[in-house]
């Protein structure tokens, strides 16, 4: 089998952490990185959950809008994107 490089910047912190775990674990850095790919080859995608988490004004922002969604005679509506214009203009 012929093999490759592939050439990966990471943080020098974090490099050393994972040198630290992998030796402990009895592996090295090619290994561990083998053992990933394969797992998500055969995962077909990557092997563990990926999600971005809401930051705190995001998730305000989502509160506020399923408030809006479930309480909707609270809030003003607007006609037409004009008078949404000409009411902030004319707070301005």
């Amino acid at each position: 089998m012929s093999t490759t490089s592939i050439n990966v910047r990471v943080d020098t912190e974090l490099k050393k952490n994972a040198e630290d775990l992998f030796n402990d674990l009895g592996l090295n850095m090619t290994s561990a990185i083998t053992m990933f790919l394969k797992s998500a080859i055969s995962h077909d995608g990557i092997p563990f959950e990926v999600k971005r988490v809401p930051n705190a004004e995001t998730r305000a922002a989502l509160e506020e809008y399923e408030e809006m969604k479930n309480s909707p005679q609270k809030y003003k509506r607007y006609a037409s994107f004009d008078e949404v214009v000409d009411e902030v203009f004319a707070d301005a």
